[in-house]
């Protein structure tokens, strides 16, 4: 029986590139190398894509992938049944895909740039399609159609580049007329917590406000919820299931991209410190919102849990961390699920949705 051909993207040009590194790096030393042929493609930050052609795969974090001997330019076509392109000298090598593993963070890789690439291509992809990606990724259009399916979640107010430029002073006073401080900024189409800040007064609004025009043009301003973070992994298409909960310690003023990537500040807890019932409820929550963003696949969902016992929703990623620590696969072994039997699934499943 022929072994799938898995393409393995990973890096691109987001502000999320090295998340992305560590990512793949876990998911190429997980995946079954007896059961798939490998194809692990690289995408710089310029925008260059190159087929890395070693095994350490601990060069992917280091940042030394890009300089290995073995590395050939390469590019995905766009035309059906060509798949992967390579080039050494004046000779171009294609190889036939079966499937393809995008483990892009963030913009160009979530946002539907790369599945409607893949689609194209005519190529089965892990996880959403072109509009679910783009819901979710857009935090606007993600609260949207949150507030249509009746799911709860924090207040909040959207800031676009266009009126801050023109009126600083008159965004600043919409917001404080519509929260009290401390609130969290927000770039709307940003994930592992880049350019997101807390706000405590008008000094840090006016600070966090400009550090997250700088990711996006536009940008949330979101009321604070006191409560436990707590986040679920969804897996599937047509009938999704929710995996066991967990909670995360920050052990930093938020879960920000230091307390998740750099610090050993954060502690995570699973099962998450909560009651059956509100486990319950997360889960089927989780499944509600990933079910009406039209996800497939996979998507991990975040809510926080006040002192009361509401759920309330927080955000949605379609393309969850991956690294050793990350809690989507975490949350999946402990639901019985090991990484390696995950990574098998998800390819099952794409190649059972195909675009």
């Amino acid at each position: 029986m022929r072994k799938l051909s898995v393409l393995i993207l990973f890096g691109g040009i987001s502000p999320e590139h090295e998340v992305s590194l560590r990512s793949a790096e876990s998911v190429l030393n997980q995946i079954d190398h007896e059961k798939y042929n490998i194809f692990p493609v690289g995408i710089t930050k310029e925008g260059d894509w190159i087929l890395f052609g070693g095994h350490d795969y601990s060069m992917l974090p280091a940042g030394t992938w890009q300089s290995y001997e073995g590395n050939r330019r390469a590019a995905l076509s766009p035309v059906h049944g060509q798949g992967l392109l390579s080039f050494e000298n004046d000779c171009v090598v294609r190889e036939r895909i079966d499937v393809v593993f995008p483990v892009l963070h963030g913009s160009g890789g979530e946002d539907g740039a790369i599945q409607g690439l893949l689609e194209i291509a005519g190529l089965p992809y892990v996880g959403p399609h072109i509009a679910a990606s783009a819901a979710c990724m857009d935090k606007c259009m993600t609260k949207l159609v949150a507030d249509q399916a009746g799911v709860c979640q924090a207040r909040w107010q959207l800031v676009t580049k266009a009126a801050y430029d023109h009126s600083p002073d008159a965004v600043v006073h919409q917001v404080e007329a519509g929260f009290s401080y401390p609130v969290f900024v927000k770039p709307a189409g940003t994930g592992s917590s880049v350019g997101v800040s807390k706000a405590r007064d008008r000094e840090t609004l006016i600070q966090a406000l400009e550090a997250a025009l700088q990711y996006d043009h536009k940008v949330l301003v979101e009321e604070f919820i006191d409560g436990q973070e707590v986040e679920c992994a969804v897996l599937g298409n047509e009938t999704p299931m929710a995996s066991v909960c967990g909670e995360i310690e920050a052990g930093a003023e938020f879960y920000d991209y230091e307390a998740k990537y750099v610090s050993n500040c954060s502690k995570l807890y699973i099962p998450a410190r909560i009651d059956d019932a509100t486990s319950e409820q997360v889960r089927e929550t989780a499944v509600k919102v990933y079910e009406a963003l039209g996800c497939c696949g996979l998507s991990r969902v975040d809510f926080f849990v006040t002192r009361d016992g509401q759920v309330v929703f927080n955000e949605i990623n379609t393309i969850p961390g991956f690294t050793s620590i990350s809690m989507y696969p975490k949350l999946f072994e402990a639901s019985g699920i090991p990484y390696g039997q995950l990574i098998d699934q998800l390819l099952a499943l794409a190649m059972e949705n195909r675009a």
